[in-house]
């Protein structure tokens, strides 16, 4: 069976439509299903604009689906990939709105230091919105949400979700090795790992600094010794300090 998105016989009026070459102007027939189209009259090959890409994010078949897919959305399907892992982390915390806004916000600030520091953002914000995934089962084994065993319940969470959604092997073993050990980092760690880091840090100590206040004289020196970007000291400086 096809996917009903790809099928023909679901098709509505409209699946079909003409593009200006964005070359020479001349118009260009494209189905709905088509991931690029050539101009028949320059020669120039281009993205459908109108591709609706999303469930390509996280569905396994979605090559054999859509055809051979182009460099261009081979990245996007990367880039889209955070946002279905986000969805799942918020569906797994459910009503836990403060582990929610937690993961939220280091995946706000682990895309912003990891866009500055060249990391792989698909890898840096999938192990953000994940970091503390074990936390639940910690709690049920163990009694304990200390990082030992968070790191120890993390990854197995991580895998089943990123599986189900489609990732790629290489992705998801980076992502449940940061997440296995995200709260100790050795001695060589990968930039996807120091940005996450420095994200999870910058909101531990914002969130310990609503609680209480009277920690701000301490916080130059916990910045100045304990990020490892220098866009992560940077970043906690602007948010802490500022």
């Amino acid at each position: 069976m096809k996917c009903p998105g790809q099928d023909s016989q679901y098709w509505k009026p409209g699946a079909i439509f003409d593009v200006k070459c964005p070359e020479c102007g001349a118009d260009v027939e494209f189905f709905k299903d088509d991931t690029t189209r050539k101009c028949p009259k320059c020669g120039h090959r281009f993205l459908n604009p109108r591709l609706d890409f999303g469930c390509a994010s996280y569905c396994k078949y979605a090559e054999q689906c859509i055809g051979n897919l182009p460099p261009e959305l081979l990245a996007q399907k990367e880039d889209l990939l955070k946002d279905r892992v986000a969805i799942e982390m918020k569906r797994y915390f459910r009503r836990d709105f403060k582990r929610i806004g937690h993961a939220s916000r280091v995946a706000r600030y682990a895309e912003q230091i990891g866009r500055e520091e060249g990391a792989n953002l698909a890898v840096v914000l999938s192990a953000a919105y994940l970091h503390d995934i074990g936390i639940k089962e910690a709690e049920k084994k163990h009694q304990s949400s200390s990082a030992r065993h968070q790191e120890e319940e993390g990854p197995p969470a991580a895998r089943e979700i990123l599986t189900r959604l489609g990732a790629k092997e290489e992705l998801i073993g980076e992502v449940c090795d940061i997440i296995g050990h995200h709260h100790h980092p050795g001695e060589d760690e990968t930039i996807n790992y120091r940005s996450l880091y420095d994200a999870d840090l910058i909101t531990n100590l914002e969130e310990r600094q609503k609680e209480n206040p009277a920690d701000q004289d301490k916080l130059p020196g916990i910045i100045d010794k304990s990020f490892l970007t220098r866009s992560g000291a940077n970043l906690a400086r602007k948010v802490l300090l500022d």
